[in-house]
């Protein structure tokens, strides 16, 4: 029989996740003072009906996909994964996205309003911050061994540390404060503390739920955090070189994000091209310039050459990964996959 990638769910992994938390002991126990004095329809608006909103916006689902695949790649049968194991980590994930909106002031996020423009900073940001520690709390009751469970919830802190080290340097620097020499040091650790770390825990802790094999795990894991560092080339390079996500590229450059567009100019521009890329960079950032002049000059230098690193980046995950499972009968379909994803960052 043919193996495939594990599908998305037609219930939502991570909205299915929450429901489970707010009708459980877990959530009732520690409201259980407060049960009997504040209506349900206040714990309502104040909390799980912002989460169960946002959570249930369309989504790529792509991390619980790999909590799933890293589960299978590790020997685990096929419908055994812990059914909330994908939906913590996309909880998490989720999380993230309200807080990094907030800190971005970004407008949208899943083809909606971006939650603290619906709901207020305040309320949005407790929201993401309570999916967070919900997350960490629920791993106590998976279907695992409690040391299983433990070493997941400690991984899984592990790589909530590495993404806000990784936010913090993204949030205070600008690309036109950084020498050309150290873009790439600064775009790659962002990306590995931020979007490998979470792509990483993902395939671990499936590997996890599914082996002991400590360096089978953290083989995975690797897998992990290259796949997610490439997946944030292509998300910031398609943003620059595509059509549908010219926005995100603009929000950005007004900004002035140090993002992999900026990485692969700084590794193909000249000196004195550069420069006055960042000159532009600090002119749209602080004069309000128009940043439209600026985007098509990124364009034009990163389109090619960038791509080309990408695919070179995610095909010597994809070769990691079969050096580490050898011939899994799901390597053709995580090849399929990677080269969809390919695709999908550049409409």
């Amino acid at each position: 029989m043919a193996f495939s990638l594990p599908e998305v769910p037609a219930e939502n992994a991570c909205l299915a996740t929450i429901d489970r938390l707010a009708h459980t002991e877990h959530l009732e126990g520690a409201l259980a003072q407060l049960r009997g004095l504040v209506p349900p329809e206040v714990w309502g608006d104040a909390l799980l009906d912002p989460a169960r909103e946002f959570v249930a916006r369309p989504s790529k689902n792509f991390r619980g996909r790999l909590v799933r695949l890293g589960w299978s790649l590790a020997g685990g049968e096929a419908d055994a994964c812990p059914s909330d194991l994908p939906g913590l980590i996309e909880l998490i994930h989720a999380g993230s996205l309200i807080v990094d909106d907030i800190q971005d002031d970004g407008h949208r996020r899943r083809g909606k309003p971006a939650l603290h423009r619906t709901a207020g900073v305040p309320l949005a940001l407790n929201v993401g911050n309570w999916m967070y520690f919900a997350a960490l709390q629920a791993f106590s009751w998976l279907d695992v061994s409690e040391s299983t469970g433990h070493r997941m919830r400690s991984e899984a802190i592990q790589a909530l540390l590495k993404c806000h080290h990784g936010q913090a340097i993204d949030l205070s620097v600008q690309i036109h404060q950084l020498p050309r020499d150290a873009v790439l040091g600064v775009v790659s650790t962002c990306t590995q503390m931020k979007s490998g770390a979470l792509m990483g825990l993902a395939a671990r802790i499936g590997a996890r739920g599914a082996s002991d094999d400590e360096a089978v795990v953290a083989s995975l894991g690797s897998f992990g955090e290259q796949l997610g560092a490439g997946l944030q080339m292509l998300d910031d390079l398609g943003c620059v070189v595509g059509k549908a996500r010219r926005h995100k590229a603009l929000e950005d450059l007004q900004t002035a994000a140090p993002t992999w567009a900026w990485a692969f100019a700084a590794e193909t521009c000249d000196e004195l091209t550069f420069a006055r890329l960042q000159r532009e960079a600090r002119a749209v950032c602080e004069e309000n310039a128009d940043p439209g002049e600026l985007l098509d000059g990124l364009r034009e230098r990163v389109q090619h050459t960038g791509m080309a690193r990408v695919n070179a980046w995610l095909d010597s995950a994809f070769d990691q990964l079969r050096d580490t499972v050898g011939d899994h009968p799901a390597l053709d379909e995580v090849h399929s996959e990677i080269e969809r994803l390919k695709r999908s960052y550049h409409g």
